[in-house]
């Protein structure tokens, strides 16, 4: 994998260190976080964040174990972090952090005073809710480590004051249980017992969010590191409270073993890969060990639909794990309802709200069965995927039907954003894109062509099919470019000056990324033209990816900024989408274009942002500072789908 390390420059200096994450998920919905200084910056950042029922109902539990060394002088030094809401930093104890290292895909700290050096590294145990954080004496002592774990138990979107209850600790042996969800478990606990006011989160006071909240101080552990290898290891983990999990060194033995054997079996070509495949695995989750899902973004993100099946092919069939594909797969085909996919909201409910999450499915299974030969699988899933076509032709919610004119996908309906450009302000649409958008068009082409081509395999006519993805194609290729050079974005989109259903329509040719798929997929409906692409690159393209509108649009936001509404309201007016450099990738192979030097700035990207990751947006103007979720999937999948594509 790549290396990535950072010395004291780095690690010493706030802004640098605070500003760069990691993330260990524990395989069924949570995680460890935070960042390579220690700072907690995000209300999201702990070090045992517990999934519930669903990965997006996320509890915080214990939030950090803030290490203080006793010297053998009796100078008492602390290596924790912690900004309040005065605005000071104390303590400072990424001050004296001389190196930190992601190994495996797990962070080590290593902190020095003086001539002692004292190393912490940290695992979550696979497929488990349990942490265990290691501290190994490296150099000089002997010394004292007290352990002081500030808890709380809370859902990760919100914070808890204490002006509230206070959190219930009861005492066990070798430790204590926190709201009966929660154990911790080491040496020398003693308990304490007061709240830690106003911890500020600098990252939530950007995102406009509230940005503080008190912590309670549950207790400390403590043991002594007499010689170099001597350990104070402290675990904690929920659910079955009374099953103590494995010791702390041989969990963090089993999490790196795991890990290099996740790498192993996505054979990859080269370090990019080797770390874009262990990248991947951490969306791959099975909620309460159930079926296999993807969380479609950390920290915040739960499990979309259409997040899962653009990220499908790169998660799953790049990185050997097509057998937990064929199952997410079958599972995803019951949730059909009028021939849309269901799209799980991160509040638990299940909606069916998208346009193009259904489609995407249709290219998941496609993609699936031709990369794998598995066509007992696309056997066994044609008929559901024939009642897609079917209600599409008939007409489903929220105004999504074909057009009997020419073939081609329409869809909307008043108050509704049903593409991937799904943004809303005070519940307004930012891009509705009522009409027939364009990557929506050829995703149904792609989708009547794929499943046509699933229908002959099972030695059944798909006559019909065809001619109907002739009828669309036809259309598409006559309708959809523009006079400005490049393609409309949506057809028969409601006049701006008239509401939905109005009497005028208009055809909008932004100059937006959404074309790239009409020369991208298998089945795309337009050959590349090399023209046209540079226009679109011209215009587009970053190194991080293209973004979601030109600047030279009135309506482009550079920034992506500010409190939720402005955020929202920059989501897909400007805002760098690095998923989207797969279809631009693709786009340019089919093309006969040279990307040899695309993948620059965002493999940088992986020691920038989200340790190893690639991030959910970054913004439209230069610098492209990373936006959103740090660990995004289908920005991951993508990347390593394409580049492993073009070895």
């Amino acid at each position: 994998m790549i290396d990535i390390r950072f010395g004291p420059q780095v690690c010493g200096d706030l802004g640098s260190a605070a500003s760069r994450e990691w993330l260990v998920p524990d395989g069924v919905g949570g995680y460890a976080m935070g960042t390579v200084g220690g700072l907690r910056t995000r209300r999201y950042h702990g070090l045992l964040v517990v999934p519930g029922e669903t990965p997006a109902s996320r509890h915080v539990g214990l939030v950090s174990l803030d290490p203080a060394v006793t010297l053998p002088s009796g100078a008492r030094v602390r290596l924790g972090a912690h900004e309040w809401s005065s605005g000071v930093v104390d303590p400072r104890g990424f001050e004296l952090l001389e190196r930190f290292d992601l190994v495996d895909g797990l962070p080590r700290w290593r902190w020095r005073i003086g001539a002692v050096v004292i190393e912490r590294e940290l695992a979550m145990l696979p497929g488990r809710s349990c942490v265990a954080v290691v501290h190994r004496l490296v150099a000089g002592g002997p010394v004292r480590l007290e352990l002081s774990a500030a808890c709380t138990w809370r859902d990760a979107h919100g914070e808890r004051r204490a002006d509230g209850p206070t959190p219930q600790v009861e005492a066990v042996a070798d430790g204590a249980v926190v709201e009966g969800a929660y154990r911790l478990a080491g040496p020398g606990w003693a308990p304490e017992g007061q709240w830690w006011l106003g911890v500020h989160h600098r990252e939530e006071a950007n995102r406009g969010l509230h940005p503080d909240e008190d912590l309670w101080y549950a207790g400390r552990f403590a043991g002594e590191l007499e010689r170099p290898g001597d350990t104070v290891s402290v675990r904690a983990w929920a659910g079955r409270l009374d099953e103590e999990p494995p010791p702390a060194a041989e969990i963090v033995a089993t999490a790196r073993r795991r890990n290099r054997q996740v790498v192993a079996t996505a054979k990859p070509a080269d370090a990019v890969e080797a770390t874009l495949a262990l990248a991947a695995d951490a969306f791959v989750v099975r909620p309460g060990g159930r079926a296999v899902d993807v969380v479609a973004g950390y920290p915040w993100f739960g499990a979309w639909s259409r997040d899962t099946m653009i990220s499908y092919e790169g998660l799953f069939l790049c990185t050997g794990r097509a057998d937990e594909g064929r199952e997410l797969l079958r599972a995803y085909a019951a949730t059909l309802s009028e021939g849309m996919l269901a799209n799980t909201a991160d509040t638990g409910r299940v909606e069916y709200n998208t346009v193009d999450g259904t489609l995407w499915f249709l290219h998941a299974v496609s993609r699936h069965v031709t990369v794998t030969g598995d066509t007992d699988l696309g056997d066994e899933l044609l008929p559901a995927l024939r009642t897609v076509v079917d209600a599409h032709l008939a007409g489903t919610r929220y105004g999504i039907a074909v057009d009997p004119a020419d073939g081609l996908l329409t869809q909307g309906a008043p108050g509704t954003a049903l593409t991937w450009m799904d943004a809303r302000v005070y519940g307004v649409p930012v891009t509705p894109r009522t009409g027939k958008p364009v990557e929506v068009n050829a995703l149904w082409i792609n989708g009547l062509a794929g499943l046509a081509e699933l229908t002959e395999l099972a030695g059944q006519d798909a006559a019909e099919l065809w001619r109907r993805h002739s009828q669309a194609t036809a259309s598409f290729r006559d309708r959809f470019p523009a006079p400005t050079g490049w393609l409309h974005d949506v057809l028969d989109a409601p006049a701006p000056a008239y509401p939905l259903g109005g009497a005028a329509l208009h055809d909008d040719d932004a100059l937006r990324p959404n074309q790239l798929l009409a020369w991208s997929l298998p089945f795309a409906p337009l050959e590349p033209d090399e023209q046209t692409l540079r226009r679109v690159a011209a215009g587009l393209l970053t190194p991080l990816g293209p973004r979601s509108l030109a600047p030279d649009s009135p309506e482009f936001v550079g920034r992506h900024r500010g409190g939720p509404a402005e955020r929202d309201g920059g989501y897909h007016q400007g805002t760098v989408w690095p998923w989207l450099l797969g279809p631009y990738v693709d786009a340019c192979h089919r093309g006969k274009m040279s990307v040899d030097d695309v993948f620059i700035g965002i493999e940088a990207h992986l020691t920038e942002y989200g340790l190893g990751s690639v991030s959910e947006t970054a913004d439209g103007l230069a610098p492209h500072s990373a936006t959103g979720c740090p660990f995004q999937a289908w920005s991951v999948a993508e990347l390593l789908r394409v580049r492993r594509k073009g070895q």
